[in-house]
This record gives C-alpha cells, sequence and structure tokens, in this order.
C-alpha cells in the first residue's frame, strides 16, 4: 500500500506540473504578455472573469486526482496482470509505439464523441457536464475542468485503451500528452490554425478550435474531440462552423485565406 501512495503522490504531481504548464503557457501568452496583440486571433471578443479561470483550474485539480487514481488502478495494482501494458520495448516492434499513440487518438475521439453525447442528455446533464459548461468562453484552465463523475468518465478511455491493444507505458504517456495539448488548443479561446489548413484536405478531417469553441458557446453540436467525422456522419456539426472559421480567419489573413467559391460571398454577409 506504501509502494501505491508513494505511485500515486509521484503520478499526481506530474500531472499537476503538466497541467500547469502545458495550460499555463498558452494562458500568459493570449491572455496576459501579447493580450491586445492577439485580439485578431480572439474567437470571442468578451473576456471570461478572473473567478471563472480558478473554478476550471479548481475542477481541474479534481479532476487529474480523478485520472491519477484510474492511471494507478491500472498500471500498479494486480489489475494490470489483465491488461496489455507492457514494459519491454522488445516485446513489439518499435514502430508500434507511435503506431498505437495514433490508434490511441483514433479510438479516443470515438469514445469521446459517443460519451459526450450522452453527457447532454437533459436528465444527465445539470448533474455532470453542467460543470464544464459553466466556462462558456473557454480558456486552456477549462481543458480538464469537470465534474468529478465526468473524470471518471474522461478517463475510463485509458481502461478502454490498455484492455484493447498492447500499450507501452511510453505510449501511455505520449497519448496523454498528445492528447492534452489538443484539449488546450481545443479550449484555447482563440484561432491559431496556419491560412493554408482551409483550402487543404485536413479541414475536412480535423477539429480547429472555433469547431469546440462553438460548442462551448451553443451548447449542442460539435460532440467531436479531434475530428470532425463523427460529427458530420451523425449530423452533430454546427451548420455556422465553416462559416465562423472563415470569419476569423478572413480577419487574420483577409479574404485570401478562403476559397475563392466561398470569398464570391462576401465576409461580412456570411458574419
Amino acid at each position: 500500500m506504501e509502494q501505491v501512495t508513494k505511485i500515486f503522490i509521484q503520478i499526481f504531481s506530474i500531472s499537476a506540473v503538466r497541467y500547469f504548464v502545458l495550460a499555463g503557457i498558452p494562458f500568459l501568452l493570449f491572455y496576459l504578455f501579447f493580450n491586445n496583440k492577439m485580439k485578431h486571433l480572439k474567437i470571442q471578443q468578451r473576456q471570461a472573469a478572473r473567478k471563472d479561470f480558478w473554478r476550471e483550474i479548481w475542477h481541474s485539480m479534481q479532476s487529474t486526482f480523478v485520472f491519477t487514481i484510474i492511471i494507478v488502478i491500472l498500471a500498479a495494482t494486480p489489475v494490470r496482470q489483465y491488461t496489455q501494458i507492457y514494459t519491454n520495448v522488445s516485446d513489439y516492434p518499435v514502430w508500434w509505439i507511435p503506431v498505437s499513440v495514433a490508434l490511441a487518438l483514433v479510438i479516443h475521439d470515438t469514445y469521446f464523441y459517443w460519451f459526450h453525447r450522452l453527457m447532454h442528455h437533459p436528465k444527465i446533464f445539470k448533474y455532470t457536464h453542467l460543470v464544464h459548461h459553466k466556462s462558456t468562453n473557454p480558456s486552456p484552465w477549462t481543458s480538464y475542468s469537470f465534474h468529478v463523475l465526468e473524470a471518471v468518465a474522461e478517463g475510463g478511455v485509458l481502461a478502454v485503451l490498455v484492455f484493447v491493444m498492447p500499450m507501452h507505458g511510453l505510449g501511455i504517456l505520449w497519448f496523454t500528452i498528445a492528447a492534452f495539448i489538443i484539449n488546450v488548443y481545443g479550449h484555447l479561446g482563440y484561432e491559431i490554425m496556419p491560412k493554408g489548413l482551409r483550402k487543404s484536405f485536413l479541414f475536412e478531417i480535423i477539429n480547429t478550435s472555433v469547431h469546440h469553441n462553438l460548442h462551448h458557446s451553443k451548447f449542442k453540436g460539435n460532440y467531436g474531440l479531434y475530428f470532425r467525422y463523427w460529427d458530420r456522419m451523425m449530423g452533430t456539426e454546427n451548420p455556422d462552423y465553416v462559416k465562423e472559421y472563415d470569419k476569423i480567419q478572413a480577419q487574420r489573413f483577409g479574404p485570401e485565406a478562403i476559397p475563392a467559391k466561398v470569398v464570391a460571398e462576401p465576409v461580412a454577409k456570411r458574419a
């Protein structure tokens, strides 16, 4: 028990530091140091209140506590023998580690989409997901701001991953870091995607900060985490998404950032 407690403290401490570094640096850059210079990237022009940031940090630390419990149960208790976690790199080809991370993100996106839609059910929403949606104008601190029960569901994806496919500890670490960085970007409150994305095939696949910001401001639609395909397939993507994305990008780069067939309709009219 003493060893498990020690592992818990280590993982929680590392996770908390990671949260404050990976969410804190973007917050400092966009919300404090270069706030005035970044206004043309802001998705919602209004500013969140300081009390919102403290609330988000408090709930994020609770979520981090829950995530740590889940990791410890899976990796440092007898439950581990039933998982496919491995420590010897030579057990599988080295290339499997990055491939497993990519697969984990795809599986996570599917997991997230469906449980996220469930969280929006009227009989469940006010008891769980409402905590996250108190952040109608999200910031990087919103990334882990969940009700404790939702944190259990969020962290549950790790159990799914290590039970359905082999994952090295390094792969699990890479996955959690990549997932959190993308999560921070989704809640950033600013659109930082490059101009070329709009005319790329990737625009049809991946989510953007505008995509998830609309979910927070409208409370429905845009349930996906990393990709657009589930929302598009199930008809749950906000119909104003592309219009709002174009408005922000035209604000940043001018009309040339938008495909010619879209520019034909004035941005002001679409806005």
